[in-house]
C-alpha cells in the first residue's frame, strides 16, 4: 500500500465563478482523495491527500482540462503535513489580503440554459434570469472578491430549498452557481409605461414588451451591464423616432438578431465572424453589408455606412424578446443601442434610467437584481482573418493583458474619446470597460466610479499615475486633480499608441520599432495637433522620423464637424484653386467661405496639423462623399465605403517626399500636394467617387511603405507597428500590412486592444514606467517621457 501525501495546490487566473472548485471536487472525489478546496483573495487554493500516484494524477492536467470559462495562469504545488480525515469538501470562502485572483467576465447564456428555458417541462421554463456555471453574470454583479454569493448582487435573493439543492449538489451543472435562480427564488422581471411610468399589471412582461416593440415603441430593456434602448429595426418610423430622441445623428445603431440566418440576409459572413457572433464574448460585429438597402430593415439604422454592426441574444431576457420556438410573430430583429443620451454613460440605477431614459423610451423593461459595474457592449471587425477590437468591454473586461516587463502600481487615465483607463501592476495589465468621451460630466464621474471599483477587484492602489500630455484633456486633469503628491507622468500621444501595440505584442522595449501612428488628434510636442506620425519608439523614447506635412485646421472642431473646411484648407496650402466645381467649394456656404479665406490668409484659429485623420476628411470632401459629420470618423468610414465599391484599378495617388539635406536634421515630410492635384483633375474629369477613393488608399498605402523603407534604410529596423483610429479602416489595415511583408518587414497590429484611442492607456502605462520619476513629496522634478532628437 503506498504511503499518503498531502500537497497545497494554488491556482490563479480566472478561476472564481466559473465552475472551478466544482472541478476540483469533483476531480479529487474521482481520485478517492481526501481534502478541501477554497476560494481566497489570490485565486482557488485546494489540498489533497492520498496515495501518491492519486495525488499526482490530480495535479496532472489540472489546468488543461479546466472547465470553459477558467483562464489559468499558474498552478503552484507543494507537499505540506499529513492533516488524514476522509472525504472531500468545499469550505468557506477565506477573506483577508489583497484580490490577488482574477473575475471572469460575463458570458452569454449557454446551451444548456437555453434548452431548458425553451423546455415547458422544466421549471425554468422561460425564466428570465437562467443561469449556471458556465454562463451568464459575473463582472457586472460582482461587489468583492473571493467571489460568493454574498459579494455579488444576488446576495439579496436568498435560495429557494431547490435551487439551495442544486448548489450543493456536486453533480449539478448549477453547483455553487453564485448567480442561480429560479422563478420562485430569483429576480423579477417589471414592465413599466405610461407618464409618469408605473407597473404594468401583466402575467408575462416580456410578452407585452414584445407586443409593444411589434406596435413601434422604444424600450428601455435592462440588460447585463447597462440599461439597451430597442425598437424594432424594420419599422422606419421607430427607427426614426429612436435617433431623433437620443440626438443620435447619422451615427449607425447596433442590430440584434434572433439567430445566423437573419444576420446572412444582411450582411456576408465569414467563418471568424460567424465564431465572434455566436462564442460566449457576443460582441456587436462590424459586418459588410451585402446591399445598400435591405428587405426588413430600415434605411435610418446605418445611413451611408459599408457595414453593419449585429449581435446575436446574450441573455435570456434577449431571447425572450425575440421569441422562442412557438412564440406569436414579433420583430425578429431589433436595433439595440446603449441606454443614453449621445455622448453620456450607459444608465445602469434604475431610478435614473427612468429619469435620464423618460425623454427616450415609451416602456421600461426592467428588473430587481442591481448592476454593480456598468458595461457596454463590446465591438469588434474581422480583419484579414483576426479580430480587430474597436471598442473592449462587455465580455473582455476585466480580463487582463499579460505584461512583457514589470510595471509598478500605477494608473494610466487614457483619453478623451473613446476613454478607458488601465491600471498595472507586476506583469499584468488591466483595461477598464469602456466609459466613454470625457467632454461630459456624468462622464467624468463614471470614470472615478470605474476607478475605485476596479482598483477594489485587482488590488491595484496606485503609486504612479500616468496621462495625455495634451494640456486641456479632461482625463489629463481627472489625473492631476487625483494625484494627492503621487507622480504624475505626461505621455506623447502617439507614443502611447505605439506603446500600445507593442505592449501587446510582447516586445521588451530593447530594440525600436517603426511606429505608424494614424490617427485625428494628438498633441505634438511643437504644440501643433500631430496625426500623422512614423516615430522610431520604444517605450522609454521616440524620434519623429516622418510626417505628413502640416496645414491649417481652420475652426478647430468646425473643420473636424465640416470635412469640406480642411479640403478648402488642403487645397490653398497645396496652391490649388478652390473653383466652383469642386464639391467642397460648392458645399461651402458663401459667407463661410469669405470668412474662411481671411482666416486662413492671417491663420486665425488656425492651429497647424499633420492630423491623416484630417485628410481623409478633406478627400472625402473633395470627391463629393461627405460634407457634414455627425459623428466622429463619418467622412472617413464613407470614403472607405466608397473605395469598396470601385473596381480593379492597379493606379494610385501619390505624395511628395520632402527629406532633410545630408547631415542636416529634422524629419521627413510627407506633402499631399501632388494626391490632392491628381485627385481635383480626377474630380474635374468625372472620375467616379469610388475610384477616387480607392487610388487615395492606395496612395496611403504606398507612403506607408515607402517611409518605413527610408525609415529601415537609415536605422536598420525591421519592425513596423500599424496603430491610431485611422487603422480601424480594414482596407487600409490590410493593404499596408500586405505591402510591408511583401517588402520584408515584420508587422504588428493590434488585436486585443484597440488601434483607437480605446487602446490608448496601455501605451501610456508602459511608457510610464520606463520614464525615470521622482516623488513631488521628495522636491523632485517629473521627467517626462521623452523625445530624442529628430532624425
Amino acid at each position: 500500500m503506498e504511503a499518503a501525501e498531502r500537497r497545497r495546490v494554488t491556482v490563479r487566473g480566472v478561476v472564481q465563478g466559473v465552475g472551478f472548485r466544482p472541478y476540483v471536487y469533483t476531480r479529487a472525489t474521482n481520485l478517492g482523495l481526501a481534502g478541501h478546496v477554497t476560494n481566497t483573495p489570490e485565486g482557488v487554493v485546494a489540498e489533497v491527500e492520498g496515495p501518491p500516484s492519486a495525488v499526482a494524477a490530480f495535479c496532472e492536467r489540472l489546468a488543461a482540462d479546466a472547465p470553459p470559462l477558467a483562464v489559468v495562469d499558474t498552478v503552484d504545488h507543494r507537499t505540506v503535513p499529513l492533516a488524514g480525515g476522509a472525504g472531500f469538501t468545499i469550505v468557506a470562502s477565506r477573506t483577508g489580503g489583497p484580490p490577488r485572483t482574477l473575475v471572469s467576465p460575463d458570458t452569454a447564456t449557454c446551451a444548456d440554459c437555453l434548452a431548458e428555458l425553451a423546455d415547458p417541462a422544466d421549471r425554468r421554463h422561460r425564466h428570465p434570469f437562467i443561469t449556471c456555471t458556465h454562463c451568464g453574470p459575473r463582472f457586472t454583479i460582482v461587489t468583492g472578491l473571493p467571489y460568493d454569493r454574498a459579494h455579488t448582487t444576488m446576495a439579496r435573493f436568498p435560495m429557494c430549498p431547490d435551487c439551495a439543492r442544486e448548489y450543493a449538489d456536486p453533480a449539478d451543472r448549477r453547483f455553487h452557481a453564485q448567480p442561480v435562480a429560479c422563478p420562485a427564488c430569483g429576480p423579477r422581471l417589471r414592465l413599466l409605461t405610461g407618464a409618469p411610468p408605473r407597473e404594468t399589471a401583466c402575467a408575462d412582461p416580456v410578452a407585452e414588451a414584445r407586443a409593444l416593440l411589434a406596435g413601434g415603441a422604444v424600450l428601455a430593456v435592462k440588460g447585463l451591464g447597462g440599461y439597451h434602448l430597442a425598437c424594432d429595426a424594420g419599422n422606419a418610423r421607430a427607427v426614426a423616432a429612436l435617433r431623433a430622441r437620443k440626438e443620435r445623428g447619422d451615427k449607425p445603431f447596433a442590430l440584434m438578431a434572433r439567430d445566423l440566418e437573419d444576420v446572412e440576409r444582411l450582411a456576408v459572413l465569414g467563418p471568424e465572424e460567424r465564431e465572434l457572433l455566436t462564442g460566449a464574448v457576443r460582441p456587436v460585429v462590424l459586418l459588410r453589408r451585402r446591399a445598400a438597402t435591405a428587405p426588413g430593415l430600415a434605411d435610418a439604422v446605418a445611413p451611408g455606412s459599408p457595414d453593419l454592426g449585429v449581435m446575436l441574444p446574450y441573455t435570456p431576457v434577449h431571447h425572450l424578446l425575440l421569441g422562442l420556438p412557438g412564440d406569436p410573430p414579433g420583430p425578429r430583429l431589433l436595433v439595440m443601442t446603449s441606454g443614453n443620451l449621445s455622448g453620456e454613460p450607459i444608465v445602469t440605477d434604475d431610478a435614473e434610467a427612468l429619469e435620464r431614459l423618460a425623454g427616450i423610451a415609451d416602456a421600461w423593461l426592467t428588473h430587481d437584481r442591481p448592476i454593480h459595474v456598468p458595461c457596454d457592449d463590446s465591438v469588434v471587425r474581422v480583419c484579414d482573418g483576426l479580430p480587430l477590437l474597436l471598442r473592449r468591454s462587455r465580455g473582455y473586461a476585466p480580463l487582463p493583458i499579460a505584461l512583457p516587463l514589470p510595471v509598478p502600481a500605477a494608473l494610466a487615465a487614457g483619453g478623451d474619446l473613446k476613454n478607458a483607463f488601465c491600471l498595472g501592476e507586476g506583469h499584468r495589465a488591466w483595461p477598464s470597460a469602456h466609459i466613454g468621451d470625457m467632454d461630459d460630466l456624468a462622464t467624468q464621474e463614471a470614470f472615478g466610479h470605474a476607478q475605485r471599483q476596479l482598483s477594489a477587484l485587482t488590488g491595484v492602489a496606485p503609486a504612479l499615475l500616468a496621462a495625455d500630455r495634451h494640456p486641456g484633456y479632461r482625463s489629463g486633469r481627472w489625473a492631476r486633480e487625483h494625484a494627492a503628491g503621487r507622480p504624475l507622468v505626461p505621455v506623447q500621444h502617439h507614443h502611447a499608441h505605439i506603446a500600445s501595440a507593442l505592449a501587446e505584442h510582447g516586445h521588451d522595449g530593447t530594440r525600436r520599432v517603426i511606429g505608424v501612428a494614424f490617427d485625428g488628434t494628438g498633441y505634438g510636442d511643437d504644440g501643433a495637433v500631430w496625426g500623422g506620425e512614423v516615430l522610431l519608439a520604444d517605450y522609454a523614447g521616440y524620434t519623429r522620423f516622418a510626417h505628413l506635412a502640416y496645414v491649417p485646421l481652420p475652426g478647430g472642431d468646425a473643420a473636424v464637424r465640416r470635412p469640406y473646411r480642411m479640403a478648402l484648407s488642403h487645397l490653398r496650402a497645396a496652391g490649388l484653386a478652390r473653383t466652383p466645381d469642386l464639391p467642397c467649394t460648392a458645399a461651402c456656404p458663401p459667407d463661410e467661405l469669405r470668412v474662411l479665406e481671411t482666416q486662413l490668409e492671417r491663420g486665425l484659429n488656425c492651429v497647424p496639423t499633420s492630423s491623416m485623420g484630417r485628410l481623409f476628411d478633406a478627400v472625402s470632401s473633395l470627391a463629393g462623399v461627405r460634407q457634414h459629420a455627425g459623428y466622429e470618423a463619418q467622412a472617413a468610414v464613407e470614403l472607405e465605403a466608397a473605395a469598396l465599391q470601385a473596381p480593379p484599378d492597379h493606379r494610385a495617388y501619390a505624395f511628395g517626399l520632402r527629406t532633410p539635406a545630408a547631415g542636416a536634421p529634422g524629419p521627413v515630410v510627407a506633402d499631399p500636394a501632388p494626391l490632392l492635384a491628381a485627385a481635383v483633375a480626377d474630380v474635374r474629369a468625372g472620375t467616379p467617387r469610388p475610384l477616387i477613393a480607392a487610388r487615395f488608399h492606395a496612395a496611403v498605402a504606398a507612403l506607408v511603405a515607402d517611409l518605413c523603407l527610408l525609415a529601415r534604410a537609415a536605422h536598420g529596423l525591421d519592425t513596423v507597428a500599424l496603430t491610431g483610429g485611422v487603422f480601424c479602416n480594414t482596407l487600409l489595415s490590410s493593404a499596408c500590412a500586405r505591402t510591408l511583408r511583401a517588402r520584408g518587414f515584420t508587422v504588428l497590429r493590434q488585436h486585443r486592444v484597440p488601434p483607437n484611442d480605446g487602446g490608448l492607456a496601455l501605451g501610456q502605462l508602459m511608457v510610464a514606467a520606463a520614464t525615470p520619476t521622482e516623488h513631488p513629496s521628495r522636491g523632485g522634478a517629473h521627467v517626462p517621457g521623452g523625445t530624442r532628437q529628430s532624425a
